[in-house]
């Protein structure tokens, strides 16, 4: 299996975007993050989708938000 086709857990992906798994919900809740979906009852984040929405971050950065 490609690295990048690796399943990631909320508590996974908030450790390696180093925020709290909170923020993910809230993210996920306005529809800010990075893409999820459910497998059954788990949300889970693809690292391919991941990596792809950090790229768009840091070529357009979001407004602080107020």
């Amino acid at each position: 299996m490609d690295t990048l086709d690796r399943l990631l857990t909320p508590a996974e992906l908030a450790d390696y975007l180093g925020v709290p798994v909170a923020t993910l919900y809230v993210w996920r809740h306005r529809r800010q993050g990075p893409p999820g979906f459910r497998a059954g009852r788990h949300l889970r984040y693809r690292l391919r989708d991941v990596e792809d929405w950090i790229a768009r971050q840091v070529q357009h950065p979001s407004p602080p938000h107020r």
